[in-house]
């Protein structure tokens, strides 16, 4: 059974005990997030779409709050001088899909 979940603006596709990484959450390490579920597939292969589907949910367990790997922004102008350097680490939240129900 696998489900396609939106949070953040963007949609993840997730199975049960998958961890996933989603834009920052503002909850605590250890509690659980209820995502909102636009499809929902069964074993038997049975589609469920809807925006969102009312009576499904996937409940999740927040695992980390972090940050993710350093990215440099360089802006080069040439034969002006100009430089600029600047690092950007993108905070994300991890999240331990604990059960779908449909």
């Amino acid at each position: 059974m696998f489900a396609i979940v939106q949070t953040g603006g963007k949609q993840y596709k997730v199975t049960e005990g998958q961890i996933f990484q989603v834009e920052k959450l503002d909850a605590a390490v250890g509690e659980k997030v209820n995502l909102d579920v636009l499809m929902l597939s069964d074993d038997k292969g049975a589609v469920t779409t809807g925006n969102p589907i009312s009576k499904a949910s996937v409940e999740c367990e927040v695992v980390a709050q972090d940050k993710h790997a350093k990215v440099i922004v360089f802006k080069f102008r040439a034969k002006k001088n100009s430089r600029r350097k600047q690092g950007h680490r993108q905070p994300y939240t991890a999240l331990k899909v604990l059960s779908i129900k449909a």
